[in-house]
């Protein structure tokens, strides 16, 4: 019986790319493979046929003579596409495919030597309420590992040069077959990366990188908050192999401030005023966190915790142009250390008061007065 065409094997057109080719193989694979219909002769001849189909057109010179003779091309010896194993060289074609499915669960392992991104670092860094107010330029010290400069990142001594590995070939990686399978696991020769180092550098001791501070500048914007995270990307540790660096990020804490107290983008401050300034009405100045400073007018008999709302005087909301509120609360202070002077004009003041002078206290009485009265009945 004759062959089908490999192409229309893989449901692809002559002129498809190897893209296409290989997502098309990989779903048919997928749905005929032998261990997902367990039994079926049927999907084990189609498995075979397109296992057999993609290991040719994926490979040019293989897919330029099937072009121009087609299946004679691989006849009389040729080299058939399935002649070491029932289901085709599977080693060659559907290992492309788990490579791709499996390869970061196997350590991130792919063509060509393992190169490992540098680590993530963590820098905390104290700001004070203005500077988180204000924004600020920083400089910092950053302790991190970055190429070594005795070996240029190598890991060899000077006047040498990593030996490429005999285990891997320099891949840094090695293939072993079971079954079905095509099983990929880092090279334990080289460890990854693809080269031995017979003299390794004195600096490093063959790991290519050292310790070093770094000094980076850091902005920090106007408005952020308490945790507030910066990430500086490639600022972190160098990557072995030459792999690319990882990422620096900046942890902001803000400093506790002596008058102020910070609610979202909204700023508190707590202001005592004498009992007097409460009771008779008066103003009080009040700073604010830009430096300057605002008067606040309190009318006659302003009881204590009364809030003022100072528009815009708060914190600025991260890169906007807008800003919270500032909230006074008063705090009437009681006086302590009176003369006997003072003392004998706050007992006329009390002897003169009339019904009506303390509403708060006199609300209260008339509550436990008929609370009382409740009970003695009961």
């Amino acid at each position: 019986m004759s062959k089908r065409c490999y192409y229309e094997t893989l449901g692809c057109q002559k002129d498809a790319t190897v893209e296409v080719l290989k997502t098309s193989y990989r779903k048919l694979a997928m749905k005929f493979h032998p261990d997902r219909n367990p039994g079926d002769h049927t999907a084990e001849v189609k498995f075979k046929e397109i296992n057999e189909a993609y290991d040719v057109l994926k490979d040019d010179q293989k897919r330029a003579a099937y072009d121009r003779f087609g299946h004679a091309a691989f006849e009389a010896g040729m080299g058939a596409a399935g002649a070491r194993s029932p289901f085709g060289d599977f080693s060659g074609s559907f290992s492309d495919v788990f490579e791709d499915i499996f390869g970061q669960m196997m350590g991130g392992m792919g063509r060509g030597k393992r190169q490992n991104r540098g680590q993530d670092l963590r820098y905390n860094l104290e700001i004070t309420l203005e500077e988180a107010f204000r924004g600020r330029s920083a400089e910092i010290k950053v302790p991190t590992m970055v190429s070594c400069n005795a070996c240029s990142g190598s890991g060899a001594e000077a006047g040498s040069s990593p030996e490429t590995c005999s285990t891997c070939a320099g891949h840094g990686k090695v293939r072993a077959t079971q079954g079905f399978f095509t099983i990929e696991r880092s090279c334990s020769a080289c460890r990854g990366s693809g080269k031995i180092i017979r003299n390794p550098c004195k600096t490093c001791r063959g790991a290519g990188l050292v310790q070093k501070e770094r000094m980076l500048n850091v902005d920090v914007p106007p408005g952020v908050e308490e945790g507030t995270r910066i990430r500086l990307s490639g600022e972190g540790a160098a990557g072995a192999n030459g792999g690319p660096s990882g990422d620096l990020y900046i942890f902001l804490s803000v400093a506790e401030h002596p008058i102020f107290q910070r609610d979202g983008h909204d700023l508190h401050c707590r202001a005592p005023v004498s009992f007097i300034t409460a009771a008779l009405g008066g103003s009080i100045e009040v700073p604010t966190l830009d430096g300057g400073r605002t008067k606040i007018a309190i009318p006659e008999g302003t009881q204590p915790g009364r809030q003022f709302r100072i528009r815009g005087k708060g914190m600025p909301v991260l890169r906007s142009a807008q800003r919270g509120d500032l909230y006074v609360e008063l705090a009437v202070e009681t006086p302590v250390k009176l003369s006997r002077r003072q003392k004998e004009l706050l007992r006329e003041f009390e002897t003169e008061s009339k019904a009506g002078c303390q509403p708060e206290a006199e609300g209260f009485l008339a509550r436990l007065k008929d609370f009382w009265n409740g009970c003695d009945k009961a």
